[in-house]
């Protein structure tokens, strides 16, 4: 059963605190693999929080770097157990992006620069299903409808009444012009995507073909930020086999600025709402 604690959180909360028990003791990764007779690359797997962590690697490592505080290590023995519970998208079984989805679950806001669909928290199920059916063709029907599911389940964050999420989308011209599905389902996919901007929580702007040359030309990323000051915030790169996670401040702020960058060049909110507005009724003629 699903449980209400965010295991990828849990993880990478705990990841980021024995990192830190690490380095207050002056030893390197390497140095601890050796001790415990592991790979360096599960320290690191620990650290970055993107394998589960058991009470027993907890105790080791509490050992290792002699800690001495009962408390501490008992609050990082429990945040173990919690990161080992199920968060709600266990259920639909294996999912390829499920550590983002546990990021995506406990931000406190998100933003993206798409530069040819609709972001999938604002697309229609239509849309959602059309986008996977022709960007996975060899996908089977059954995990088509698991997938459209899952993205529909993400964006019950959107219309949350209690601590939405935080949307900010700059959305390339081209996410409007390029047909998904049919027209009937852009037309559909565009009368929604400007129904959800005039939420107050959710921000959506179009950078223009005029726009030329940006910082977005090297791809979609999403830049997701957290209440909580012990989870530093997080640029998420989708690929096809496997994702990256960048967390490392420099990086982080690289792509914060290029983002400002983005939002400079894009048209107004109510300039956006109408280019999308005109794009809608072009599919309906």
């Amino acid at each position: 059963m699903a449980s209400s604690v965010n295991p990828t959180v849990r993880r990478r909360r705990l990841g980021q605190e024995l990192r830190r028990l690490r380095e207050l003791k002056g030893m390197t990764a390497e140095e601890v693999a050796e001790r415990l007779l592991v790979s360096q690359s599960k320290i690191s797997r620990l650290e970055n929080g993107r394998r589960s962590i058991s009470q027993r690697d907890v105790r080791d490592l509490c050992g290792v770097y002699e800690v001495e505080d009962q408390r501490i290590v008992d609050s990082l023995m429990e945040m173990a157990r919690d990161s080992r519970q199920q968060g709600w998208w266990h259920t639909f079984g294996d999912i390829p992006y499920s550590v983002y989805i546990g990021l995506e679950t406990d931000a406190e806001s998100l933003r993206v620069y798409e530069p040819q669909l609709v972001t999938g928290l604002l697309q229609t199920p239509a849309y959602a299903e059309a986008l996977v059916r022709g960007a996975l063709p060899e996908t089977s029907t059954a995990e088509i409808e698991k997938r459209v599911r899952v993205r529909m389940r993400r964006q019950e964050r959107i219309t949350a009444e209690t601590n939405p999420l935080r949307l900010w989308v700059v959305l390339d011209e081209a996410a409007l012009c390029r047909v998904v599905g049919s027209k009937l389902v852009m037309r559909e996919q565009l009368e929604h995507l400007i129904e959800m901007s005039q939420l107050p929580h959710v921000t959506v702007q179009v950078l223009p073909f005029e726009a030329g040359a940006h910082p977005g030309l090297n791809g979609q990323y999403a830049i997701l930020e957290f209440t909580d000051a012990a989870d530093s915030s997080v640029v998420y790169l989708e690929g096809v086999t496997s994702d990256l996670y960048l967390e490392k401040a420099p990086d982080v702020q690289r792509y914060a600025v290029m983002y400002e960058h983005l939002r400079a060049q894009s048209l107004n909110v109510e300039q956006s709402r109408h280019v999308i507005a005109e794009a809608a009724k072009a599919y309906a003629e």
